[in-house]
Protein backbone atom coordinates (compact mmCIF):
# COMPACT_ATOMS: atom_id res chain seq x y z
CA UNK A 1 0.00 0.00 0.00
CA UNK A 2 1.56 3.36 -0.70
CA UNK A 3 1.52 5.91 1.96
CA UNK A 4 2.94 8.84 0.04
CA UNK A 5 1.37 11.31 -1.76
CA UNK A 6 2.07 11.45 -5.86
CA UNK A 7 3.25 14.93 -5.53
CA UNK A 8 5.53 13.90 -2.49
CA UNK A 9 6.51 10.82 -4.76
CA UNK A 10 7.02 13.40 -7.58
CA UNK A 11 9.38 15.28 -5.60
CA UNK A 12 11.19 12.12 -4.09
CA UNK A 13 11.68 11.02 -7.37
CA UNK A 14 13.96 14.56 -8.41
CA UNK A 15 15.85 13.64 -5.54
CA UNK A 16 16.82 10.49 -7.12
CA UNK A 17 17.36 11.57 -10.73
CA UNK A 18 18.47 14.91 -10.65
CA UNK A 19 21.87 13.98 -8.54
CA UNK A 20 22.84 11.55 -11.67
CA UNK A 21 21.97 14.42 -14.30
CA UNK A 22 23.77 16.35 -12.45
CA UNK A 23 26.74 14.05 -12.73
CA UNK A 24 26.62 13.20 -16.37
CA UNK A 25 26.57 17.09 -16.85
CA UNK A 26 29.45 17.43 -15.41
CA UNK A 27 31.56 14.51 -17.08
CA UNK A 28 29.98 16.20 -20.64
CA UNK A 29 31.37 19.45 -18.93
CA UNK A 30 34.48 17.81 -18.92
CA UNK A 31 34.68 16.34 -21.96
CA UNK A 32 34.23 19.48 -23.82
CA UNK A 33 36.28 21.27 -21.93
CA UNK A 34 39.12 18.64 -23.39
CA UNK A 35 37.95 18.46 -26.68
CA UNK A 36 39.38 19.64 -29.71
CA UNK A 37 36.08 21.84 -30.77
CA UNK A 38 37.30 25.31 -32.23
CA UNK A 39 34.86 26.78 -30.39
CA UNK A 40 33.94 25.64 -26.94
CA UNK A 41 32.64 28.27 -25.38
CA UNK A 42 28.66 27.63 -26.54
CA UNK A 43 29.14 24.32 -25.62
CA UNK A 44 30.78 24.89 -22.16
CA UNK A 45 27.60 27.85 -21.26
CA UNK A 46 24.83 25.96 -22.40
CA UNK A 47 26.17 22.45 -20.33
CA UNK A 48 26.71 25.43 -17.39
CA UNK A 49 23.63 26.94 -17.83
CA UNK A 50 22.19 23.69 -17.60
CA UNK A 51 23.94 22.19 -14.45
CA UNK A 52 22.60 25.84 -12.90
CA UNK A 53 19.63 24.88 -13.74
CA UNK A 54 19.43 20.93 -12.83
CA UNK A 55 21.23 22.32 -9.16
CA UNK A 56 18.56 24.89 -7.97
CA UNK A 57 15.77 22.22 -8.76
CA UNK A 58 17.95 19.64 -6.43
CA UNK A 59 18.25 22.11 -3.96
CA UNK A 60 14.57 22.82 -4.22
CA UNK A 61 13.57 19.34 -4.01
CA UNK A 62 15.77 18.47 -1.26
CA UNK A 63 14.28 21.78 0.88
CA UNK A 64 11.02 19.83 -0.07
CA UNK A 65 12.08 16.68 1.26
CA UNK A 66 13.40 18.45 4.59
CA UNK A 67 10.07 20.26 5.12
CA UNK A 68 7.89 17.28 4.80
CA UNK A 69 10.75 15.21 6.49
CA UNK A 70 11.09 12.30 4.03
CA UNK A 71 13.97 10.32 3.73
CA UNK A 72 15.21 8.49 0.74
CA UNK A 73 18.04 5.35 1.48
CA UNK A 74 19.70 4.10 -2.07
CA UNK A 75 19.58 0.14 -0.55
CA UNK A 76 20.93 -2.40 -3.10
CA UNK A 77 21.44 -1.93 -6.98
CA UNK A 78 22.30 -4.77 -9.07
CA UNK A 79 22.62 -5.26 -13.32
CA UNK A 80 18.53 -4.39 -14.08
CA UNK A 81 17.54 -2.95 -10.83
CA UNK A 82 18.05 -0.12 -8.07
CA UNK A 83 15.98 -0.84 -4.27
CA UNK A 84 15.04 2.64 -2.98
CA UNK A 85 13.57 3.28 1.06
CA UNK A 86 11.64 6.08 1.29
CA UNK A 87 10.28 7.33 5.13
CA UNK A 88 7.47 9.48 5.58
CA UNK A 89 5.23 10.04 7.93
CA UNK A 90 6.89 7.18 10.26
CA UNK A 91 6.32 4.46 7.70
CA UNK A 92 9.20 2.74 5.29
CA UNK A 93 8.13 2.10 1.89
CA UNK A 94 10.38 0.37 -0.50
CA UNK A 95 10.69 0.84 -4.61
CA UNK A 96 12.31 -1.27 -6.70
CA UNK A 97 13.46 0.91 -10.02
CA UNK A 98 14.61 -0.55 -13.47
CA UNK A 99 18.12 0.96 -14.16
CA UNK A 100 17.34 1.42 -18.28
CA UNK A 101 14.31 3.96 -16.72
CA UNK A 102 16.61 5.40 -14.26
CA UNK A 103 18.99 6.27 -17.34
CA UNK A 104 15.88 6.60 -19.62
CA UNK A 105 14.79 9.58 -17.31
CA UNK A 106 18.35 10.94 -16.80
CA UNK A 107 18.76 11.47 -20.54
CA UNK A 108 14.79 13.20 -20.78
CA UNK A 109 16.12 15.59 -17.96
CA UNK A 110 19.52 16.18 -19.57
CA UNK A 111 17.95 17.39 -22.99
CA UNK A 112 15.08 19.07 -21.03
CA UNK A 113 17.67 21.47 -19.23
CA UNK A 114 20.24 21.49 -22.12
CA UNK A 115 16.93 22.80 -24.27
CA UNK A 116 15.85 25.21 -21.13
CA UNK A 117 19.90 26.63 -20.96
CA UNK A 118 19.77 27.87 -24.68
CA UNK A 119 16.38 29.71 -24.24
CA UNK A 120 17.52 33.54 -24.19
CA UNK A 121 16.86 34.88 -20.28
CA UNK A 122 14.05 37.71 -20.13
Amino acid sequence: MNRIPESIRDVIEQSIYLPMTITVLNLDLQVVEKSPFKLKKPYIHVIEEALKLAQKDLAEAKRSLRKWNVKVLRREQDEAFTLYSFFYKGYEEQHNYFNPRIRNKVSELIEHYLFEAKKPST
